[in-house]
């Protein structure tokens, strides 16, 4: 089992910046992906950063060059900075980890961008 624990999520202005942290737990696996999705209200989950545990990262075309991801493998932390944040990126931000057959997911958090 692992455990997933964001933190971080919040009400910001457009333009504003936020950065959510997610704790890992549990029988984890350094060889792993970690990454960010979000789900909107009335839209479907999509992934918004992924990093893995080679050091190379993707993103979503809709937050490149204002987000951010990382990761502290030490620290078992993952984390999401999202700059010049948009109203359009209001939602529930999740963590995820996969390695091999393991998938698991954290509890979400709200990003909410006010205009």
């Amino acid at each position: 089992q692992v455990q997933l624990v964001e933190s971080g999520g919040g009400l910001v202005q457009a333009g504003g910046s936020l950065r959510l942290s997610c704790a890992v737990s549990g029988n984890y696996f350094s060889i792993n992906v970690m990454a960010w999705y979000r789900q909107a209200p009335g839209k479907q989950r999509e992934l918004v950063a992924a990093a893995t545990s080679a050091d190379t990262t993707n993103y979503a075309d809709s937050v490149k060059g204002r987000f951010t991801v990382s990761r502290d493998n030490a620290k078992k932390m993952v984390y999401l900075q999202m700059n010049s944040l948009k109203p359009e990126d209001t939602a529930v931000y999740t963590c995820n980890y996969r390695a091999g057959l393991q998938n698991y997911w954290g509890q979400g958090t709200q990003v909410t961008v006010s205009s």
